[in-house]
């Protein structure tokens, strides 16, 4: 197993509109609507993030202990090293993560929704600031699905949820940590990425 991730993420406003039109395309629901939380770790004085890795536990219908390595771009697709093991404890392996030196950096929330299209997902994402669609498989099976779905290559987001909730902190002055629901309760703001759609 390669252990790799291969995806390109669009920021878009019609996130039913998506959904739609991977249904008539024959895409297969493989896991509904389910509401995520992430906990990214770093040690005190950010050395993942210096060297652009990432060490994260997601609590949703299981819970997932994830690496990532530094991203690669080539093309528009962006490719990195990803292991992933399921743990049955969150509270204690956030304890080992913990005994090991590193501590909760940044949480965030989402909604997210799979479909499966011959092998490639689909990945839709209701954040706190705004929906995104993840394409995941093959660099040319990714990019022929995005044209398919009308998304404008040139488009893609070129960084993670918590780069451009960083970008937004500071654009916005937003006085807190976390990319949470709770906190965008009353709160609407507009990143500074074009829609695909």
């Amino acid at each position: 197993m390669e252990n790799r991730e291969t995806e390109v993420k669009f920021y878009v406003r019609k996130l039913p509109a998506i959904e739609k039109q991977l249904r008539q395309f024959g895409a297969v629901c493989i896991e509904p609507r389910q509401h995520e939380v992430n906990y990214r770790f770093d040690t005190p004085n950010g050395e993942l993030k210096n060297t652009q890795r990432v060490l994260r536990l997601r609590q949703c219908r299981d819970t997932i202990l994830t690496f990532k390595g530094p991203s690669e771009s080539r093309d528009g697709v962006f490719s990195r090293q990803e292991i992933e093991v399921k743990v049955d404890d969150l509270g204690q392996m956030r304890l080992v993560l913990e005994a090991l030196g590193y501590a909760v950096i940044f949480i965030y929330e989402k909604y997210r929704t799979v479909y499966d299209l011959d092998g490639l997902h689909a990945m839709l994402d209701e954040l706190p600031f705004g929906n995104f669609v993840e394409i995941e498989g093959e660099a040319v099976e990714i990019r022929s699905l995005s044209d398919r779905l009308g998304l404008v290559w040139k488009r893609a987001v070129p960084t993670g949820y918590a780069v451009l909730f960083e970008t937004a902190r500071a654009s916005f002055e937003l006085p807190f940590r976390d990319l949470t629901f709770a906190n965008f309760v009353d709160r609407a703001i507009r990143l500074d990425v074009q829609p695909a759609d």
